[in-house]
């Protein structure tokens, strides 16, 4: 028996002891909404591609003119946050292909990936920006403290300008984050930039420079951690970064009907979609309270946890289970359930 109440589908099988729902969030009906994607615009995104490569081309002269390893390795900083951008105007056009027998779950994981790319490049950049720091201490070459400062400063207006645009967006999707993180670091690091260029022209050090640099790596390997521990989870699919399983756990429990859950997981699919999947045991009813306990747990773990693409399979007295977390056992699961 299939019905739809309130924009959510509902399934039972006859003559089973098991019934599964399925429920995401949809534009209309009921209380919940769709939360998939939040989004910079995808014209922003490759503006301020265009416009960050064809600043990274202008730093690069200046840094090679005025002898500035801070200046060359902001430039590096930059052609990764031209990187980042692209990946995210990328992963956004991407993440709005629909799904389809190949891709069940549509594209929403390639905005993982470019956030993983992301942050892989930042290390990369770090590690070579601190390896030319070296050699800069070894072998001291004096910048022109001027140059650095002006060129820096344009750097900060254009990256200041950027990360509003991807501000929103960020706090909840991953894939912007990433991005809006690289621009917000090399905010900070084009500011060290100018710390030093003008720490150059009052002082006549050099070290300034490789020093300023240093902290530069230093900032980016901090700032790419997050990002890159975050999307390697994802990618695993832990459970969502701030998601309390104890508390999943006693909202289905304490759904009226709910004698027991096991074989729980909750992962994420991509920005903004949390999936979860859970066998609950209950008494043998008929099919419509069995759906009543099911529309009942989506709802509770919707309005508690922000779950909104969730599976239920229900079972009746006789197929307990002890394992909370199942599992998996390549082929021993198949054919029978837990």
């Amino acid at each position: 028996m299939t019905r739809n109440l309130d924009g959510v589908r509902l399934h039972a099988m006859h003559g089973s002891d098991t019934h599964t729902e399925c429920t995401h969030d949809h534009p209309h009906g009921g209380a919940q909404e769709h939360t998939h994607t939040h989004e910079a615009p995808r014209g922003q995104l490759g503006f301020a591609v265009g416009l960050t490569l064809a600043f990274v081309i202008g730093e690069i002269i200046a840094g090679h003119f005025a002898h500035s390893l801070a200046l060359l390795s902001d430039a590096g900083h930059n052609f990764a946050d031209a990187a980042a951008l692209g990946f995210s105007w990328y992963a956004v056009w991407m993440a709005k292909q629909p799904a389809h027998a190949g891709m069940t779950f549509g594209y929403h994981r390639v905005g993982i990936l470019a956030a993983l790319i992301n942050a892989v490049s930042l290390v990369i950049i770090a590690l070579l920006i601190g390896w030319e720091a070296v050699e800069r201490l070894r072998h001291p070459s004096p910048p022109q403290g001027w140059v650095m400062a002006g060129v820096a400063l344009v750097a900060i207006a254009l990256n200041v300008t950027i990360s509003l645009w991807l501000h929103a967006g960020a706090a909840h999707d991953l894939n912007l984050r990433s991005a809006y993180v690289h621009m917000i670091g090399d905010a900070v690091a084009a500011l060290g930039v100018v710390i030093a260029g003008l720490i150059v022209v009052f002082t006549k050090s050099a070290l300034a420079d490789p020093v300023v640099s240093f902290l530069i790596a230093g900032l980016i390997l901090w700032s790419s951690w997050g990002i890159l521990k975050e999307s390697v989870n994802v990618l695993l699919e832990g459970a969502p970064a701030g998601m309390d399983m104890a508390s999943v756990v006693a909202t289905i429990q304490n759904v009226p009907g709910v004698l027991g859950a096991h074989d729980l997981h909750v992962w994420t699919v991509g920005p903004g979609a949390i999936a979860c999947c859970v066998h609950v045991m209950v008494d043998e009813q008929p099919v419509r309270e069995g759906q009543q306990i099911l529309k009942n747990i989506v709802a509770h773990l919707h309005g508690e946890h922000r779950i909104n693409h969730t599976t239920v399979q229900v079972e009746v007295e006789g197929h307990e289970s002890n394992e909370m977390y199942c599992c998996i056992k390549g082929n021993a699961h198949i054919g029978h359930n837990h």
